[in-house]
């Protein structure tokens, strides 16, 4: 069974790196929404621990008010949100990019999100939805993969080049559609493009019908710490639509977000 990400990074020689911690953590991140809950034996398995060692890190986290039992079956309880909340407390960026998103999203009928970049996944972190267009409803904290979408692909861009290739190796490509770019060397030449031209353009490679448009928010020091994006329907709206109409506005708000990132 393959490990989880935190623990096949650790580093075995670091003295520092406390490893129940990292087994708690790894506990925790096999809750989702394919696992709302889980017997000990399903926790034990996803997180690649010993029967014994998920029964303490269950029984630690319930008693701490994180996990919930119910006979067999664990599942987060709400005091979870505590941790989420206080990490979107300290990215003041995100509370005060929604107002400028909403009056995008208003004016151009159209989608607005912004995403932060975790491993190979995007993270939600603020959403103006103007109409369903995704068969699969997205809301803050929703996941998707990082390498088919415009938000992760212009994240992908502001990390070095070896960084790149090692998640780029580090994980199976999957085809959604017949558009999703699957050869590696590909995708490393496509983020390095909207690398240089400072956005990304996705189109139908994550669902049939879905185009996208993502600039990054950059911090001070010209560092990615999100992205924003527009989506629309292809039947709405070229992609040369976007890169005329939608690019400038899109740009205007993420040097407006740029300005309150700490």
């Amino acid at each position: 069974m393959t490990p989880p990400p935190e623990q096949r990074n650790s580093d075995p020689d670091d003295k520092e790196f406390m490893t129940t911690l990292a087994k708690g953590l790894a506990v925790l991140g096999a809750f989702g929404r394919q696992r709302p809950t889980m017997t000990l034996s399903e926790a034990a398995q996803v997180a690649d621990l010993s029967r014994a060692t998920a029964r303490r890190v269950l029984r630690t986290l319930s008693q701490l008010g994180y996990v919930e039992q119910d006979g067999r079956t664990f599942s987060l309880s709400p005091k979870i949100l505590d941790l989420g909340f206080a990490y979107l407390s300290t990215q003041s960026w995100i509370d005060r990019a929604q107002p400028l998103m909403r009056e995008l999203s208003e004016r151009l009928g159209e989608s607005c999100s912004a995403a932060i970049l975790q491993a190979n996944d995007i993270v939600y972190v603020a959403r103006v939805p103007a109409r369903r267009i995704m068969s699969a409803a997205l809301s803050v904290g929703s996941r998707l993969p990082a390498l088919h979408t415009a938000l992760g692909r212009i994240m992908f861009g502001y990390l070095d080049e070896a960084e790149i290739w090692r998640r780029l190796m580090s994980q199976r490509i999957e085809a959604y559609t017949p558009q999703t770019i699957t050869d590696l060397q590909a995708l490393f030449d496509r983020i390095r493009a909207d690398r240089a031209q400072r956005f990304s353009i996705v189109d139908e490679e994550l669902e049939r019908g879905l185009r996208a448009l993502a600039v990054p928010v950059l911090d001070r020091s010209g560092q990615a710490v999100g992205a924003i994006n527009l989506s629309t329907h292809s039947t709405r709206t070229t992609r040369n639509e976007m890169r005329e109409h939608f690019l400038p506005e899109l740009n205007r708000i993420a040097e407006q977000i740029s300005l309150m990132t700490v």
